[in-house]
């Protein structure tokens, strides 16, 4: 196999840790001398319409049938399974966390993803997990054989150690301002630690989801704290660099996450961190390197973040723990080589 298509909706260049992983990855296979075929679908997933759905098709009609498809979860659990088996292709599924996790879905629609996710999956040759933890998942709750699912961990790129920010620590959180990214429950965390030295910065795109971008910014001025949290938006490569660089400690107070790229990007600068107990993130952080709390509970968070803030020699502790964590963490070759395999698999059988 010197090729496969790699069918993504919407934006690639979009500012979120799944399209960086399928950026990443497409950049290392073309190293790798494998071309990979961007497969542009529409920009609706998952909830695709009529219309979408037919466009969909008519993309994968466009791919040769010797030529196996791999597809980013976003979309792929949200085809019917009909449409796949229909399309005389080979299909792997790229997942980063199942649709249906997602904070802030009516149960109604997590139970209709949870369904329409586990028949298409039923429908792919293989399946490519960004994480053991959504590895276990896939067998444990959508039914696919553990035979069939390979782990292809994201890669960090090698960068330059945090300098930090001097005589008042800064917090720093990277992630879309969505629902399950928590930051009320930051916000809320660092209310509670009003009386100590800090400064925070949260770096993520505030256009996913406007109505909770609204409710993080109401709740940073309900707490007066507009001149001590930072609501930036999403910041470009080198504003991002710079953002890590003056950095203390890094902070997810996420729902739940797939894998949790931000925290490699945060080890691999030697940062502590405090983050949550949530999905992937107690596989993705090695303990002596950070703090992890329960998810949803302010208090916790507060007291962690209060102890790295109040204790400069654990945070040293814990950031030095980081930086050596970081010389063993994937790079995206490793990834692009587990996920060739994958295809060159499929391509074979």
């Amino acid at each position: 196999m010197s090729a496969f298509a790699f069918a993504v909706p919407g934006d690639l260049d979009r500012p979120t840790g799944g399209y960086a992983y399928d950026r990443a990855v497409i950049a290392a296979c073309g190293d790798r001398g494998v071309r990979v075929r961007h497969l542009a679908l529409p920009d609706d997933f998952p909830a695709p319409s009529a219309r979408s759905l037919r466009e969909t098709a008519a993309a994968f009609a466009s791919v040769p049938a010797e030529c196996p498809i791999l597809v980013d979860g976003l979309a792929f659990g949200a085809l019917p399974a009909d449409l796949l088996r229909g399309s005389g292709r080979r299909f792997v599924a790229l997942v980063h966390h199942p649709l249906a996790l997602e904070s802030g879905l009516p149960p109604d629609r997590a139970a209709a993803l949870r369904l329409s996710e586990r028949a298409a999956l039923a429908e792919a040759r293989a399946v490519i997990a960004t994480s053991p933890s959504t590895a276990r998942t896939l067998v444990a709750d959508y039914a696919v054989p553990a035979a069939r699912i390979t782990v292809a961990l994201p890669g960090v790129a090698p960068a330059s150690r945090a300098t930090g920010s001097g005589a008042v620590p800064v917090i720093l959180s990277v992630g879309a301002v969505i629902p399950r990214k928590a930051y009320t429950v930051l916000v809320e965390a660092l209310a509670a630690l009003a009386g100590q030295m800090w400064q925070a910065e949260i770096v993520g795109a505030t256009d996913h989801d406007c109505a909770e971008a609204a409710r993080v910014a109401h709740a940073i001025a309900a707490h007066r704290l507009e001149s001590r949290i930072s609501l930036v938006g999403q910041f470009n490569a080198a504003e991002l660099q710079r953002a890590y660089a003056r950095a203390d400690v890094f902070v997810l107070a996420s729902l739940h996450e797939g894998y949790g790229m931000v925290l490699t990007e945060a080890l691999a600068r030697g940062l502590p961190v405090v983050a949550t107990r949530a999905g992937a993130i107690p596989d993705t952080m090695p303990p002596e390197a950070g703090l992890l709390v329960p998810a949803g509970e302010a208090g916790a968070l507060a007291q962690a973040l209060g102890h790295l803030l109040g204790d400069v020699p654990a945070r040293r502790r814990l950031a030095d723990a980081a930086w050596r964590h970081a010389a063993h963490l994937p790079r995206w070759p490793d990834t692009a080589a587990a996920l060739c395999r994958v295809m060159l698999d499929v391509c074979a059988a």
